[in-house]
């Protein structure tokens, strides 16, 4: 009786171990929230990452300065950002740079995602990627990079690229033009010592003598020859300033930016491609060191396990987007009420449309494009969904929007909201054997509301206040309205506008 009893607990845990409701491919921002999310509502969830950390853009490739959405945290991203802030002490020492409300070294921020994904039940392979993916009946067969073959009901890419969802022929948007800029970021901390490096391959002053006013720029009335602003030396080093005193280098003007068309690359020209783009970051150290006199500042050696203690992979601000059942656009989130995509709301954002173009040969005629204005806003299920393949969702900067509305989409607060949606669409989709398509948004809305998620961005009340659930209801509803409006840099939305 025991032998048998044994065989069945060993077969038991092969299939656990190969069959899954959810399968994540990329624990990204996106990547990881979704996983997180399906997880909890009880799908049996794997995440398939190649790197050694959860979090993508927030940690792995250093952006640990959250854009946006300060005033709307909610669902997983409030609980990250308050996790964070429990870490640091309160909200207001996170406010240490002055780009973001939020900054936090990236360690800190991936031991976070790393704990929530323990508590919720999530399984993680780390170090692999996925190497084939067949449809089969009721979903996917995958073979992963160490060899061993899946099966799952639901897919999710949450790869930073969008690459499972080209990989299987999802269709793509037609509208594409030229990427933004990426930035390979660097996390930086002074020493008691000199710690200079020698010149990097390719290091030419002209990249970055007008970063900042110093005695090296163009200076053209307070402006760089690109007609931006010359910030002091202070405010370049103070801009991305971390929590524990380490510096985020990430800064846009005469910089660490690089273009390039990547979006069409092999893997063997995107390494080449970072190798490129490391170098420019590093000219942008050898700059501040041997010709401001930063000495002392160096790349911090306590922060990324890499040999050259870079992040794991850049920041990549576009990816390859597909075509989804819905696609938000710039016009939708000016004017949601002529549309009909805020009735589908799983997402809210607060950010500009911000594109990165500066290092484009053609950055003027892309100039229209920095810090575009629009109201806060919502973004529908059907981004997540794409419109050729079953069994399919896509969390991160894949998901179906315009060229240009994906400036105010990417930041990580959407993504991470977005990646949610598709966590709780899966797990939906999943329990009852359904595709992912026939799952109404109505299902999903009342999930994410029950996880104190923002449909709509409405700020009169937060989720922990009374009648959160009920107002927001109303807005997908159409019942009330919000009235937008921009103040300052951030962006807005009330039902009724305070005085």
């Amino acid at each position: 009786m025991k032998k048998y009893l044994l065989l069945f607990l060993m077969l038991s845990m092969v299939c656990c171990a190969r069959r899954y409701d959810v399968v994540v491919v990329g624990g990204g921002t996106g990547g990881s929230a979704a996983a997180i999310e399906a997880a909890r509502c009880g799908a049996c969830t794997l995440v398939v990452e190649q790197t050694p950390w959860l979090g993508g853009m927030l940690t792995s490739a250093g952006v640990s300065a959250i854009d946006g959405n300060y005033k709307l945290r909610g669902g997983i991203f409030g609980e990250f950002t308050d996790s964070l802030a429990l870490r640091y002490g309160g909200y207001d020492n996170l406010k240490s740079g002055w780009v973001s409300n939020i900054l936090f070294n990236p360690k800190v921020g991936a031991r976070v995602l790393s704990n929530m994904a323990d508590e919720a039940g999530v399984k993680v392979r780390y170090g692999t990627s996925l190497v084939r993916a067949d449809s089969i009946d009721g979903g996917w067969r995958l073979k992963l990079s160490d060899g061993s073959t899946l099966f799952a009901k639901v897919l999710i890419d949450g790869t930073e690229l969008g690459d499972v969802s080209r990989m299987v022929g999802a269709a793509q948007l037609d509208d594409r033009h030229y990427v933004q800029d990426m930035t390979y970021v660097a996390i930086v901390k002074f020493y008691d010592h000199e710690v200079l490096i020698d010149m990097p391959e390719d290091y030419d002053i002209e990249y970055y003598r007008s970063c900042c006013d110093n005695p090296l720029a163009e200076n053209n009335g307070g402006f760089n020859p690109l007609g931006q602003q010359l910030w002091s030396e202070e405010m370049m080093l103070s801009y991305g300033r971390l929590p524990d005193g380490y510096v985020m280098l990430n800064w846009p003007i005469y910089a660490n930016d690089y273009y390039a068309e990547y979006l069409d690359m092999t893997v063997a020209e995107r390494d080449e491609l970072y190798r490129k783009a490391k170098n420019r970051t590093l000219g942008y150290i050898y700059f501040l060191q041997h010709e401001l006199g930063y000495t002392t500042l160096g790349v911090a050696d306590d922060v990324y396990p890499t040999e050259d203690r870079l992040p794991f992979f850049p920041y990549f601000r576009e990816a390859a987007r597909v075509a989804g059942r819905d696609t938000m656009t710039v016009a939708a989130a000016k004017n949601p009420y002529e549309y009909d995509l805020y009735t589908r709301a799983v997402a809210v954002g607060d950010y500009p449309v911000d594109h990165h173009h500066i290092q484009n040969p053609h950055r003027e005629e892309l100039s229209h494009l920095w810090f575009g204005k629009i109201p806060s806003f919502s973004v529908p299920l059907g981004v997540v969904i794409p419109i050729s393949v079953d069994n399919l969702l896509v969390a991160d900067k894949a998901v179906s929007v315009s060229w240009e509305m994906n400036g105010a989409v990417r930041l990580q607060p959407v993504i991470m909201g977005l990646g949610q949606a598709a966590g709780a669409l899966a797990a939906i989709a999943a329990g009852s054997g359904r595709k992912p398509s026939e799952v109404p948004s109505a299902e999903v809305q009342a999930l994410l509301l029950d996880h104190g998620c923002y449909l709509m961005p409405f700020l009169d009340l937060k989720p922990d206040e009374p009648g959160f659930r009920d107002l927001q209801q109303q807005g997908v509803r159409g019942e009330v309205r919000g009235k937008g409006r921009t103040v300052g840099w951030a962006n807005e939305t009330w039902v009724n506008l305070p005085r």
